[in-house]
């Protein structure tokens, strides 16, 4: 795969293009990027990066190997518009938008192989936990292709199309949950007289140290909870305080709530 163009130059277009190249996925000199109207985010990625921008005449997209659709989902339509008379028979598409389906890219992009992802944004340190699903004209080689891109920013995890609404109210928004635990941890801890510096440290390293052991162990999470919680110990005190309040509810209101967007802004598109 010779050349890749990054439609958009977002937050996910940035993640994807720094885990890329910081793990030599691709050469910078063969990513490029563009976007509607911001010539100062574009020149800021590639002084960051070493990628090149897309020239007005957009003459790179007759010769691109894979095209990354990383827009709002609202100009999906439009972007697909402007640039499916330049792309060559040949040219893939990995989509990283949020509700936009497979069929929408075929009727703007024609039958062609079409990826459609949902990463997150750890994949600025390739940590990313990516679903991908493909169409039909994916041939096994393309497929490498794609899973070797995406593995270059972390996990990833072949779905049906239909799951990645999941993938993305759990995966795709999950980093912002975990960092809404941080700072509610943070508040707690703070408010009983631990420096935030010492509460950070504290919760970042309980954090990994959990993610650890599961995935270095393969116990249950269950099991593991249970190897913690002593009886009428100060863990069973906590445990009680978040079933009192109906934690696992709430956590399945959110992810439902999540997806069920996922396929709200797919209808939309």
């Amino acid at each position: 795969m010779e050349t890749v163009v990054f439609i958009g130059a977002g937050s996910m277009a940035e993640a994807v293009i720094a885990g890329i190249v910081k793990q030599g996925a691709i050469e910078p000199r063969n990513v490029y990027v563009m976007n509607k109207s911001d010539d100062e985010r574009l020149f800021s990625l590639q002084q960051k990066y070493g990628i090149s921008v897309v020239c007005k005449e957009k003459e790179i997209l007759k010769t691109a190997d894979l095209v990354v659709l990383a827009t709002k989902p609202k100009d999906i339509h439009q972007v697909m518009t402007e640039i499916h008379p330049l792309l060559s028979d040949d040219a893939a598409i990995l989509s990283v938008i949020a509700g936009v389906s497979i069929a929408t890219m075929e009727e703007g992009l024609g039958k062609r192989p079409i990826a459609r992802s949902m990463p997150n944004t750890s994949a600025t340190i390739g940590k990313s936990a990516t679903g991908v699903a493909m169409n039909a004209t994916v041939d096994e080689t393309m497929r490498q292709h794609v899973i070797r891109l995406l593995g270059a920013i972390g996990l990833v995890k072949e779905v049906e199309e239909d799951d990645l609404h999941t993938v993305t109210a759990l995966s795709g928004s999950g980093p912002a949950y975990v960092y809404y635990l941080t700072e509610a941890l943070e508040e707690a801890a703070t408010s009983k007289g631990l420096s935030p510096d010492v509460a950070r440290a504290l919760i970042i390293q309980t954090l990994e140290g959990a993610a650890a052991m599961m995935k270095q162990t393969g116990i249950e999470p269950a099991e593991l909870r249970e190897n913690v919680t002593s009886p009428n110990g100060t863990t069973a005190a906590g445990l009680q305080a978040l079933e009192e309040r109906s934690f696992k509810a709430i956590i399945g209101e959110c992810i439902e709530k999540a997806a069920a967007r996922s396929r709200e802004l797919g209808a939309q598109s």
